[in-house]
């Protein structure tokens, strides 16, 4: 019975994902200047030598102890540098920052608002982390908010692990990078939260200033044309039927024109080991003043750092960001058990307790099911 409804389900699909028209980008309202699938923009990307070094970023962060009006989260940011393929030591900079993060709920002004605390696990982490000034939210502004519902403090309390990494960012780019280097940062140079312009605005001065390329790259797309393919695979498409690859390639998707998200956006392609391809972003004010041979170096660097058998096509120093940056569970419970110790000396366990409880029944029920 069910194998049946599974090959109806497959002939479904099959007859709905069409790929003869493959439209062009889509990228859903008039902030955006899309450059047309056309294969003359399909640029084959030329390995050069280059001078350039790359910096990747990246943020973790998990929660400890939460409920619906409270949440604390341990965070961390993290960062490499690299000239070519060789990883190299800061100048002067700890490449991991640990902070923790105290989220709780306030109704004030006629709503609820959310307010974060933060707190250094030494005075070297301190110049890295967000000022808390910055982090007061409306839990009903709808930067925040998932659809119509009220923000989740956990979703507020994950804004402060973002600053944290344009914070990280700001200050690679003041003690560690030199004129020309390439800052990437993980995912989009979007800046779609309260405050998060003014962290941004400092890094891109940064930057200019400094002559260093601000970028961003992105694990994920879920870019759409305008027929409603996925524009990764419309553009691989569009590489096979003329023939570009199995070589790296870049292609332009489009000019953003908010000042929310100040970038120019690419598709790329960075290994003949692999089909993947990522989005790019480079920072449009400085896009504008490079020349396509300053384009291929950039991406020449990218694909040479993209070359590790653990995951060819995707740049090793973002593999290496993520894997440090990461807060893993098993790492929770000593500074769980550390917060609950100091929280139990204040007498006030009993009173935390109450309100985790409104939250923490999946919880008991992954722990009945890992006793049996």
């Amino acid at each position: 019975m069910i194998g049946e409804v599974v090959k109806r389900v497959a002939e479904d699909l099959d007859r709905r994902i069409v790929e003869q028209e493959l439209g062009d980008p889509f990228l859903g309202h008039h902030n955006y200047r899309p450059y047309p699938l056309n294969p003359k923009y399909l640029t084959p990307i030329q390995r050069v030598e280059s001078g350039r070094r790359l910096a990747f970023v990246d943020g973790g962060s998990q929660e400890l102890i939460g409920a619906p009006n409270f949440s604390v989260q341990l965070n961390r940011t993290y960062f490499n540098m690299f000239a070519r393929a060789k990883m190299t030591q800061p100048k002067s900079l700890p490449n991991k920052i640990e902070f923790i993060s105290v989220t709780h709920a306030d109704f004030g002004k006629g709503g609820i608002y959310y307010h974060t605390s933060v707190f250094p696990a030494n005075e070297k982490c301190a110049q890295f982390v967000p000022d808390s000034s910055d982090l007061s939210f409306n839990s009903s502004d709808r930067r925040i908010m998932v659809g119509n519902a009220r923000a989740d403090i956990r979703r507020v309390a994950s804004i402060t692990r973002r600053f944290a990494e344009w914070q990280c960012a700001k200050q690679i780019l003041e003690n560690e990078l030199d004129p020309q280097d390439i800052l990437v940062m993980d995912g989009t140079l979007w800046t779609g939260f309260p405050n998060e312009s003014k962290y941004a605005r400092a890094v891109y001065t940064t930057a200019n200033e400094k002559g260093v390329l601000c970028t961003g790259l992105s694990k994920t797309s879920r870019l759409l044309t305008t027929t409603g393919l996925s524009l990764s695979g419309a553009v691989r498409r569009l590489a096979m039927d003329n023939e570009v690859g199995p070589t790296w390639y870049y292609y332009p998707i489009a000019d953003s024109l908010s000042t929310d998200h100040q970038a120019t956006i690419f598709l790329l392609k960075l290994s003949d080991q692999s089909q993947r391809i990522f989005r790019y972003e480079i920072h449009s004010g400085q896009f504008r003043s490079l020349s396509p041979e300053d384009l291929n170096e950039i991406f020449s660097e990218l694909s040479i750092n993209a070359s590790d058998l653990s995951f060819p096509g995707y740049p090793y120093g973002l593999i290496d960001a993520d894997d440090n940056a990461r807060v893993r569970f098993e790492e929770l419970e000593t500074y769980r058990v550390m917060l609950f110790s100091e929280i139990s000396k204040l007498g006030s366990a009993a009173k935390f307790i109450r309100h985790m409880q409104s939250t923490d029944a999946h919880d008991v029920l992954n722990g009945l099911r890992e006793a049996s």
